[in-house]
């Protein structure tokens, strides 16, 4: 007659390979393309009165804003030089390129740090609210954007009571406009 101790241990056995079986059984590569088909990820932020979104993979850090060295001939919304862990990186206030206006720096202003030909870029915005999953199917296209955001954000995804504008980031880095950052 078996004890008891060995009736509990045999039972936690089989109840340990039913867990497994059932997780061999399940594919989890299947979920995860259905998932990455029907998903978009973006990093959510806010630029003035303007709730934005750039898609995850162009999005390298978020960082505070790290003090910069100031580029003679430089643009105004060219901020300046800064070294970050050792990458050079140029510095621009994407409020003040966008809508003329200098982007107030406060303990919530961020830097989004993506690339450009292969180089560090810092756009400097308000406020980073993090990462979001949306909906490809929710996607839907903005009616009259500023004339500041035209070109730029064309789509929008809807959340609750947001409206987050989908920023076509390739498309800002190749405006001759943003390229020329000489005075």
């Amino acid at each position: 007659m078996e004890s008891k101790s060995a009736i509990e241990n045999r039972a936690l056995f089989e109840k340990l390979l039913d867990f497994e079986a059932r997780s061999i059984a399940h594919d989890v590569s299947t979920s995860s393309q259905r998932d990455s088909e029907t998903n978009w990820d973006g990093v959510v932020f806010r630029l003035g009165e303007h709730r934005l979104t750039i898609g995850i993979t162009d999005v390298d850090e978020i960082l505070p804003l790290p003090s910069s060295t100031p580029v003679p001939g430089a643009r105004d919304w060219l901020i300046g030089m800064a070294n970050v862990r050792g990458n050079l990186v140029t510095i621009v206030d994407l409020g003040w390129f966008l809508f003329g206006s200098r982007t107030p720096i406060t303990m919530r202003t961020r830097l989004i740090l993506t690339r450009l030909q292969g180089r560090y870029v810092g756009l400097i915005v308000d406020e980073v609210f993090g990462q979001r999953h949306f909906n490809r199917n929710d996607i839907a296209p903005v009616d009259d954007p500023p004339d500041a955001l035209q070109g730029l954000v064309q789509d929008q995804f809807p959340q609750g009571e947001d409206r987050w504008g989908r920023l076509q980031i390739r498309q800002l880095m190749t405006e001759p406009r943003f390229l020329d950052g000489s005075a």
